[in-house]
């Protein structure tokens, strides 16, 4: 990346993330090769996740941007026939008669300096023209060539996601910190009526010592690409407060895990949906409910950044994001994440582990 995303124009931002994609695209070819395969598909569907997301970004502003230049253009018209009709003339008129004046020597001179003055200003809008002219160009063929970019970036994803989700399935090399007892869980499940009455009872159930990732509390990144949009206990429209947070995402956006921990249940939970329970410290469980597919089984220690699930929702096919571009609405995050945090017996603010920006 030549820099940050809002430090470039619109084609700017729009040309790296095609160049991003490109990047995803070569290392999904690549995945079958390396020695962690789970590893390498994991960053090749986060790479395309973010290339996609760079990639509509930078579609919606470079769709402003055209329609900006293209409506003072328009607006500039007669300003601009003007300009060109000047221009015409002057290529048209031998430079030494262009600088004749009929009262003489010193018409001639005085001329002369009003077309020194003038000139550079002449030059100033014709090169501000020229340049707006160009990038309505650039945007325009970048409009043009969207479509079947997308298309790839889409298909490219969701060969990823398969690939991904065959892997993990294959997957014998994770340690486990304790074997699973269906019966018990089982029982746990039917004796629950609450996610906090089933999180107090994993909680009670002594598992050994496990991954201890108390030393980076606070400054844990979010499991998922996204963006919180409702806090710890925030109530909801209906007036509903949960005492954690609501992370919207894209559809079939991966959850990974930020760092290592034990998976304490994976499964359907209550009217949750599908929910991983990991335990990353001692009498700490962290909560990840509304997944539509879960990755792991209980007792598994899973390493930092694996993938614990992915959400659902329907992908918007290449012609809708480009609609949805032109339309200057960004419209990815469809699907919700709920993130609780418990701490023993009580549910904690996720803001105590997580950052959130």
């Amino acid at each position: 990346m030549a820099g940050p995303v809002w430090a470039q124009s619109p084609a700017e931002s729009a040309l790296n993330a095609v160049q991003n994609l490109e990047v995803a695209r070569v290392s999904l070819e690549s995945a079958d090769g390396r020695s962690n395969r789970i590893a390498a598909l994991t960053q090749t569907v986060q790479a395309y996740e973010d290339g996609l997301a760079a990639l509509r970004d930078g579609l919606r502003r470079a769709a402003i941007r055209q329609r900006t230049l293209e409506t003072d253009l328009e607006t500039r018209s007669d300003e601009i026939a003007h300009l060109l009709g000047v221009l015409q003339t002057m290529g048209r008129t031998p430079t030494p008669i262009l600088l004749l004046h009929p009262n003489g020597p010193t018409g001639t001179a005085r001329s002369g300096m009003i077309l020194a003055d003038v000139t550079p200003a002449l030059q100033d809008k014709v090169t501000t023209l020229r340049t707006q002219l160009d990038e309505v160009a650039v945007l325009r063929g970048l409009q043009s060539d969207a479509l079947s970019i997308l298309e790839n970036g889409l298909a490219g994803a969701q060969t990823a996601r398969t690939a991904l989700s065959a892997a993990i399935a294959e997957r014998t090399d994770l340690p486990r910190r304790f074997s699973d007892d269906p019966t018990q869980t089982a029982i746990l499940l039917a004796s629950s009526e609450t996610l906090q009455a089933f999180a107090n009872g994993l909680t009670d159930t002594p598992t050994g010592d496990g991954p201890d990732a108390s030393t980076i509390k606070g400054t844990v990144p979010l499991p998922v690409s996204g963006r919180v949009i409702r806090s710890f206990s925030e109530p909801d429209a209906a007036g509903i407060s949960r005492p954690g947070v609501l992370i919207a995402t894209p559809p079939r956006a991966l959850v990974t895990t930020p760092v290592s921990a034990t998976i304490r249940y994976a499964g359907p939970l209550l009217d949750y949906g599908n929910v991983v329970i990991l335990e990353p410290a001692a009498n700490v469980l962290w909560v990840f409910a509304g997944l539509d597919q879960v990755f792991g089984e209980v007792g598994q220690i899973v390493p930092d950044r694996a993938p614990i699930g992915l959400m659902g929702g329907i992908v918007t096919d290449a012609q809708g994001i480009l609609t949805e571009s032109v339309q200057g609405s960004a419209g990815e995050l469809t699907e919700t994440l709920y993130l609780e945090v418990r701490d023993r017996q009580s549910a904690i603010d996720p803001a105590q582990w997580f950052i959130f920006q």
